[in-house]
């Protein structure tokens, strides 16, 4: 009875985990760049005192959903979309982080930067800087951006061998040990910015889906313990 009880709770564990992903999705529907992401579960075998072999389900990790969002028109120059696999660079104090949320702005120093204010680098490394006298800012398919003034730099795009491994750091950025190359593949297209790709749909039938599943699981546990009390009913009487 008791290894019935440790399974059920197990997968009431891993249900609860998995809700919790789905409820994070569907709250970033709306946020810009942000990536769906999906619970990966494995069996966990436990041998018991009699040598019975127990199946437990245990939540492995995440897997990211790295397709891209639909890009959007903001207007706005600054904006930058990535069609393709790739990702800005973006300064910070802990070292280069990676996004591919190109909204960005011009700070009081002149500095190309995020909406938070971290400092967006060029394919050199260094910052991006404009003056009073860029105007009619252009970004080329390469990252190039350039005004009347002349060429300013280029956006560094990069990719790496395994998205899966980037670990989010707030604010739709990552980190990573993996060295960057050059995502050769992808082109940017100004004025427009890439869109959650959580399809709100399918996130609201899992969420259903886990709730009945979770239902179930309890009142299978509700149905364990009424046995348990009925079999100690019993024995009590013949006591």
């Amino acid at each position: 009875m008791q290894n019935s009880e440790y399974i059920s709770l197990s997968l009431q564990t891993a249900l609860r985990v998995q809700m919790d992903v789905v409820a994070n999705n569907l709250a970033n529907m709306n946020t810009t760049a942000y990536k769906a992401e999906h619970t990966l579960f494995k069996e966990y075998m436990v041998q018991t005192e009699d040598g019975e072999d127990v199946s437990f389900v245990q939540d492995w990790g995440l897997s990211r959903d790295t397709t891209a969002g639909k890009l959007d028109s903001t207007g706005n120059p600054l904006d930058v979309a990535i069609n393709g696999d790739g990702y800005f660079v973006v300064e910070s104090p802990d070292g280069n982080e990676y996004t591919r949320n190109g909204h960005f702005r011009v700070d009081d120093a002149g500095q190309l930067v995020t909406s938070d204010g971290s400092v967006v680098l060029d394919d050199s490394g260094q910052p991006i800087v404009f003056t009073e006298f860029d105007t009619n800012v252009k970004i080329a398919g390469d990252g190039t951006i350039s005004t009347d003034a002349g060429v300013l730099g280029r956006l560094d795009v990069v990719n790496f061998d395994n998205q899966q491994l980037l670990k989010k750091a707030g604010n739709s950025r990552y980190t990573t040990d993996q060295a960057p190359f050059p995502a050769t593949a992808a082109s940017t297209v100004q004025g427009m910015v890439e869109g959650s790709n959580v399809n709100p749909i399918l996130e609201m039938t899992d969420m259903i889906r886990i709730s009945r599943a979770y239902q179930a699981n309890a009142n299978l546990q509700s149905n364990i313990n009424d046995s348990q009390r009925e079999m100690l009913r019993r024995i009590a009487t013949v006591i």
